[in-house]
């Protein structure tokens, strides 16, 4: 038999077509970049953020699903069918959803104000305070949030080369930072455009050439049904156990709402749609996209496994590339597990100059769009609510584009810092929606208040902003500790490594899960997390309301409410009221 260390070498097989297709791919993005910045010349501060208010609806609906889909999803989720099933892809239940509260109820209050950032919204309906909360809660959950961006295509990158991740992740930066500095939104949103069609290639490729390697899509469906990866939803409504229908629909309703109707990264781009009809239109098209690539990554989980399914590379330590020379841990570790997809890719692709390359382009594609996306809305979030509100005189043209395209580099360069800490975390699915729910579930919880309940007053929402951060921060938290040290552990599938051709050492490797000992909060399912800070949130801001007293709701300026109940509360004299001075109608457009 070979040994391991010869299929790891024969995996290496990265050559100078594959470079090529992914310096084209970054060399077009940068083009894309001067092209909007000196061309276009996108220098005012409502061009460079907003896209001038008027972008069509295709490209902004396909910029929402390179931003939304990073490399942690194309990486992430394989990985997570391949090991546990299907049962995360129930969450696409809690999407459609989504769709509906966030087109109904959040959507049509934020087109409605001529606003850069949505925490301006805060101001209006509370005070300044709860606006620098959710400014300075966004701008943490970004910074905690690009690195593990920044980190997965360097990941992906590594396994297929050998390349170290601590020289690849300045290159990504540098190349996302010129061209988002230099075309502002424009630039990101087109660049997104030909990330997104690189994605959908790279998914499409990957699963057209391993099924037909395999002998078909039927064997493929046979082996997961058989293992029982492919299985009907689970109905236990304890919340401790990792994904059930009940989590994947309401924890996921929860997540995906926050991550889309109230986040800066995601409403920017629909507040530069012209009318909220475009809007709308444009939301339905970003879940059909985002569906779609979820079924790809999940259908390519069920195809590794069907390729893998008698000789498991997770229990082998099969990689690519080593991540490090002196890497000679005896445990499977986090990161091996998201190396699963490319060392699949270069299994089956690795022959056919180029492909390979064409795939590890998508991953960063996938990358790129995220983090072009979080710095263009740091940049706005800093210039209006860090800076606006502190100065006397209006800025200057110069010291708002200056502003605007320091942030850019500063916080690129931050998040370049921070991927070590990322590589000592685990897996990057869970990890990311794990720590997003620190922040994400509290302004979920204010933002609802602000448009559902209008008798609750601004004393009262931060307490309970504050209590849900802290909240969150101690299950969040502690899980992610319980889980690196292996006090919570999580059942996989089975596997089986009856028939590998290559010697390897075998490890023993536990697998059983939920250590009893472990607090009981820190073993709720990840996707509950969103929910429980959201509830947090709003019941302690309830008891604040009324222990302390709160609004008249007829105070409240209906038009910060949401549509389908500004009819049940009177309407005040809306003589300077917030809407005078930040509102404007559809035919303004």
């Amino acid at each position: 038999m070979a040994e391991l260390t010869d299929i790891v070498m024969n995996l290496q097989r990265f050559s100078w077509p594959d470079y090529l297709v992914l310096m084209l791919m970054l060399f077009l993005c940068i083009l894309i970049g001067i092209y909007f910045g000196v061309k276009q010349k996108s220098t005012s501060e409502n061009e460079y953020l907003m896209g001038g208010r008027t972008m069509s609806v295709f490209p902004i609906a396909m910029s929402l699903v390179a931003s939304f889909i990073s490399g942690i999803t194309l990486l992430g989720l394989p990985t997570e069918i391949y090991s546990f099933g299907i049962q995360y892809l129930y969450v696409i239940g809690g999407v459609a959803f989504m769709g509906l509260v966030m087109g109904y109820v959040y959507l049509p209050v934020f087109h409605d104000l001529n606003i850069t950032s949505t925490y301006e919204y805060l101001e209006s309906r509370f005070d300044k305070r709860l606006r620098m909360f959710g400014s300075v809660m966004f701008a943490i959950m970004n910074i905690g949030y690009l690195p593990i961006v920044v980190y997965v295509p360097a990941l992906a990158f590594n396994q297929v080369t050998g390349v170290n991740i601590h020289v690849i992740t300045p290159i990504v930066c540098v190349v996302c930072v010129f061209y988002t500095s230099l075309g502002g939104l424009k630039a990101v949103v087109w660049t997104d455009v030909v990330q997104s069609a690189s994605m959908f290639g790279a998914l499409i490729l990957v699963a057209v050439k391993g099924s037909i390697d395999l002998g078909g899509a039927d064997i493929v469906f046979k082996n997961a049904l058989d293992t029982k990866r492919i299985e009907g939803p689970n109905f236990d409504i304890d919340p401790t156990v990792r994904h059930t229908i009940w989590s994947q629909i309401i924890g996921g309703l929860f997540y995906w709402t926050q991550t889309n109707a109230v986040s800066q990264n995601m409403i920017q781009r629909y507040l530069s749609l012209p009318t909220l009809k475009h809007a709308r239109r444009a939301l339905w098209i970003f879940i059909f996209g985002v569906v779609c690539l979820m079924l790809l990554c999940s259908y390519n989980g069920l195809l590794i496994y069907a390729t893998y399914r008698n000789c498991d590379p997770l229990t082998t330590k099969v990689r690519c590339a080593p991540l490090r020379t002196d890497d000679r841990s005896e445990s499977i570790s986090p990161k091996a597990r998201d190396q699963l997809l490319p060392l699949f890719v270069m299994d089956v692709l690795g022959e056919f100059p180029g492909l390979s390359g064409l795939f590890i382009a998508g991953v960063f594609s996938a990358a790129l769009s995220s983090l072009s996306t979080c710095l263009n809305s740091m940049s706005a979030v800093v210039l209006e609510d860090f800076v606006k509100p502190f100065v006397e005189k209006p800025l200057s043209n110069k010291t708002v584009n200056w502003i605007m395209r320091s942030v850019v580099v500063v916080v690129g360069a931050i998040c370049v810092a921070l991927v070590v800490v990322v590589e000592k975390m685990g897996t990057v699915l869970q990890l990311t929606m794990s720590l997003e729910a620190i922040t994400n579930g509290p302004l979920l919880g204010i933002f609802t208040i602000g448009i559902l309940l209008p008798w609750i007053d601004g004393n009262s929402a931060l307490a309970g902003g504050v209590a849900g951060v802290i909240a969150m921060s101690w299950v969040s938290l502690n899980a992610q500790w319980a889980i690196a040290s292996g006090a919570i552990r999580f059942e996989h599938k089975t596997t089986s490594v009856g028939e590998c051709d290559y010697e390897f050492d075998v490890f023993n490797v536990t697998k059983v899960v939920n250590v009893e000992n472990v607090f009981p909060l820190y073993r709720i399912s990840y996707m509950w997390y969103t929910f429980f800070g959201a509830m947090v949130a709003i019941i302690v801001s309830c008891i604040w309301t009324s222990i302390f007293g709160g609004n008249d709701p007829a105070d409240v300026d209906s038009s910060l409410l949401t549509p389908s109940i500004r009819n049940r509360f009177s309407k005040r004299n809306n003589k300077n009221s917030p809407r005078e001075e930040i509102c404007v109608t559809e035919s303004s457009f």
